[in-house]
Formats: structure tokens, sequence, C-alpha cells
């Protein structure tokens, strides 16, 4: 998989010069280079895990394509929808000869090495941000608060990659990454939450198979709207008789309805005034006992939550004057807003208002992934909120250190185009599941739930940064509490925090935190 002059999807999607290119002319350009990229040979090398207080650990990456197909078992083959590019670290050396065939879950254990599939979410993002910011071998250091180092950029080693903990492979869905579909009707279906579910299963499925791993112990981490896809993956893959041994949902999504600040749907309101509270702690505009630490901000939000905020925003108008101004009043306290605002906003302080008015004497807008992070205005300081700082400073440093990384030590073509993030699979995502139509609240939780109650083994290692306002740690507390599992099911979930936002493995302690958790969690 060396230096390529293939076309790049969007080429291939491209109208010819002079004239329109039709459907089919379209289809065919994308079934060429899906054909081509699912025939290129896998690009292998080999590095060695420097761990601190244990044994260095060599391994061999592999870097291919796995086609998605949609029915392995047909009776005629059937032409793949996708190519699906995919980086694995497999142990190598004595202990672990094949790449992991013989080695050991725990200690004494005779079956072969767990493997864990990793990606992240967007929708429209490629897996390099669990890839080379915690899990991978090598990773991209990042300043502890949030911050973007100046350049140049490039990857070091990760004495702290779960490499040590099982093997590791890394998935980038469709239309990210290097991967594509094969058609303009197969990339619709993928650009969804059930056929993006069905796509990444095969890929998951198909690439146990093709590595001979179904006696291995099995394992799926998501991150963001990758925990979205995570939680439904968890049963999808029961149904092709795959029974996970584990699942780590990072910065936790699976329930959109907490997230959206729609009219009609309180339920964000509510859930993200923790979240705003330590922020605002965070930037020293809380006060009395709520501003006297962090840990005092969240729990006093939380109990007002509970207590009062969610009772009142039930009420709606009839709500009376003096309770009214008491509700805002103590938004206000929590918040770190002025109460006229919290007024004006009819006591519902939406994401963007909070990031746009947090600081906005002080000329500066609030990161929304990275609640520490601040960012300038500009000289209007108009209520618009254009960037978010938070990911801004992550963006740069993981695309070039990355694609340097891709290229340099796993010898990837130069010139293809690994698409990081993309805004036109947002864009175009269908949020419905199922038979409904139109866009509504995607919610997998009721998939989890049922996949831990028909899996008796499977266990779920939940992480949660406290300065994440995308998915803040206590709309995941909420989305824990409604899973319908009995008490017993439920506690084989287990819920981390830490002092850091979306991406809490970019702060080092957090890092190391994690890195030691799941550990412990693996073993059980």
């Amino acid at each position: 998989m060396g230096e390529s002059t293939e076309p790049t999807e969007q080429t291939a999607r491209a109208a010819a010069p002079g004239a329109a290119a039709t459907k089919k002319d379209i289809n065919d350009k994308m079934r060429a280079l899906v054909d081509r990229r699912l025939a290129q040979s896998a690009a292998r090398s080999e590095g060695v895990l420097r761990r601190t207080g244990a044994a260095d650990l060599p391994y061999q990456a592999v870097a291919e394509f796995i086609p998605v197909v949609a029915n392995t078992f047909a009776s005629q083959p059937e032409e793949p929808q996708a190519a699906v590019f995919t980086i694995a670290y497999l142990a190598t050396g004595p202990d672990h000869p094949h790449a992991g065939a013989h080695a050991s879950a725990r200690p004494g254990a005779g079956h072969p090495r767990p493997i864990c599939f990793a990606f992240n979410g967007g929708p429209g993002s490629s897996s390099i941000w669990l890839h080379l910011g915690a899990l991978g071998p090598k990773r991209v250091v990042m300043p502890d608060d949030g911050s973007m180092p100046p350049p140049p950029y490039a990857v070091r080693d990760n004495p702290l990659s779960w490499l040590a903990h099982f093997d590791l492979v890394f998935i980038d869905p469709p239309h990210t990454g290097f991967s594509i579909a094969a058609g303009e009707e197969a990339r619709d279906r993928m650009l969804g939450v059930d056929g993006d579910v069905d796509a990444l299963t095969a890929v998951i499925h198909a690439w146990l198979a093709r590595n001979k791993r179904f006696g291995s112990a099995v394992l799926v981490a998501g991150e963001s709207y990758g925990t979205t896809r995570g939680a439904a993956i968890a049963e999808k893959l029961l149904d092709r008789g795959v029974a996970l041994s584990g699942l780590v949902l990072v910065s936790c999504a699976m329930d959109l309805q907490t997230l959206e600040f729609v009219p009609g749907n309180d339920l964000p309101y509510a859930l993200f005034l923790p979240g705003y509270a330590c922020a605002a702690q965070y930037h020293g505009r809380l006060a009395g006992p709520a501003g006297a630490s962090p840990a005092a901000a969240r729990e006093a939000a939380e109990a007002f939550v509970v207590e009062e905020y969610l009772a009142a925003l039930h009420r709606g108008g009839t709500l009376t004057t003096p309770g009214r101004q008491r509700i805002a009043a103590r938004v206000a306290e929590l918040s770190g807003l002025p109460v006229a605002l919290v007024e004006q906003k009819n006591l519902r302080i939406s994401d963007v208002t909070f990031f746009t008015q947090l600081l906005r004497e002080q000329g500066k807008i609030v990161g929304r992934l990275e609640a520490r992070v601040t960012g300038p205005f500009g000289a209007s300081r108009h209520d618009a909120w254009e960037f978010d700082p938070g990911i801004e400073a992550l963006v740069s440093p993981y695309a070039m250190a990355g694609q340097a990384y891709f290229a340099e030590t796993l010898g990837l073509a130069t010139d293809m185009r690994y698409e990081i993030l993309s805004d036109d699979v947002h864009k175009k995502w269908n949020w419905s599941r199922g038979e409904r139509k139109g866009n509504g609240f995607a919610c997998t939780s009721p998939d989890l739930a049922r996949a831990l109650r028909r899996n008796p083994h499977l266990r779920v290692f939940v992480a949660s940064g406290y300065y994440d306002l995308g998915t803040p740690y206590s709309a995941t507390n909420y989305s824990l509490a409604q899973l319908d599992v009995p008490a017993d099911v439920a506690q084989r979930v287990t819920h981390r925090y830490y002092d850091a936002g979306h991406m809490m493995y970019t702060r080092s302690a957090d890092l190391q935190r994690l890195f030691q958790e799941v550990g412990a969690w693996v073993q059980g």
C-alpha cells in the first residue's frame, strides 16, 4: 500500500469536465475505486511498545482495506458495498506468537489475546483521535491545559498504549479516513445510524474471519458518536454470533435527546447545567460556596437540577413570578451568567449561549469539547459562535502528525486523501432508525440494554470528562440511569470521570488514569 495515483472519492463523484456526470458515471467510478483499494496489499511494519516499568512489547502494524459485504452467507458472492480502512496493532514475540494467536487475556488462561476494535464518531470522523490520542503505540502529545501547541507536529512513543491490554484494530467508518463506498446508493445507506452500524458490524466480523481471531475475547471501544454506534454494534454482533466481552464508551452520546437544544426538548437545559457550573468555576465566574471548587460547583448544580430546576422547566408558563425569579437567580449563580440574560432566555441556557456569553466581557468564547480552552471573539463581538477553540486546538496537530506517521512509519500512500473530519458526512447523516421517516432523536440505549440482558458476560466501561460540553458527564449519568436493565445487570456498567474535556486523554494525568482504570477493568 505504497505510492498511489488513484483518484479520490471526491474526484470520482465530480462531474466530467464540461458536462454533468450521470449517476451511472459516478457509480462506475466509485465502484472502480473500491475495487482498486480492496486489491491493494496490506501495508505491514514492525514496532516496539516501550513501557515504563514493564518489558518492551514488540508488535506488527497492519494497514489494509476490509470489504463490506451485505450478506457473507449468500449462495453467490456479492460485490463489496464499501472498502473500509483499518489499522491493526498485533503483539508479536515469544509471548505472543503469530500476532497474538496464543497469548492470554489473563495470566494462566490458555486463550488467544483479546482484541479491541476502536473508532471515533462525528458522525464524519476518522479514528485518528483514539488511535493517536490514547490507545495506539504512538500519540500526539498536547499541553495539559488543552491549548494548541506550536508546530511542527510529530507523534511520540506512547508507553500507556492500550496494546498492553489487548490487540487493537482502528476502523475508519465509510467516508472517513481512506474508507469509501461503491456507489451513491451504498453511500447514502451508510450515512445513517442503522446503515453505519450494519457496515461496521460487517467489518468487525470480516476482520475476525480473515485473521482467524474468533477464538479471542472481543471488545469494542467508541468515542462520542462512536458510542452511539458502539452501543448498537454490541447487540448487532450478537445477531452474527459474536458476544462482546467488553464495551468501552468514551464521552458517551447514546441518547441524542439529552444533547440537542431544540424547541420542546427541555432535557439538555437541565443536564448541561452541572457542566456549565464546572466550567464557570474553572474560569473564575462563580461566587459563594459553589465557587470554592469544581466538585462544589458540580454538586450544587446537580442538587438544584433534581430538586427544583427540572420541575420548573416542566411547569413552563404556569410558574409563578416569585418562583421564576428564584429559579433565574439560581441558574445565574450556577452558570456564571447575568440573571437578566437567564430571564431573557426563559430560564433556558443553550450551549451556544453559554459559550458566547460566559466570558463575553473579556472578549473570549468558551470551548465546547474542552471548556477549559477559550478563543477570541471578533472585534464586533457578535453572538455567533464561529468555531470551537476546544477542537481547533487538536485538528492541525493530529492531522499533520498523523499523516506524517502514516506515510513515514506505516508506509501508506502519500497522495491518498485522509478524511479526518467530514462536514459533508455530518450534514447528510440520517438520524432516523428503522421505518421512521425524518430526522428525530437517535437513541441506541435500548440496543445496549438488550445486549446486556442477552449477553451475561458483557461489561461496559464509560469515561466522561468534567469539562466536556459536547457530551456532558451529567447527560451520560442520565442515559446510564435510564438503561432498561435490572439492578444486578446494571452493576456490569462502570462509569469513571476525568478532569479534562471530551478527549480527556490529552491531559497526561487523565491519560495515565484512563490506562490504569481500563486495565483494571479488563482484568475484572
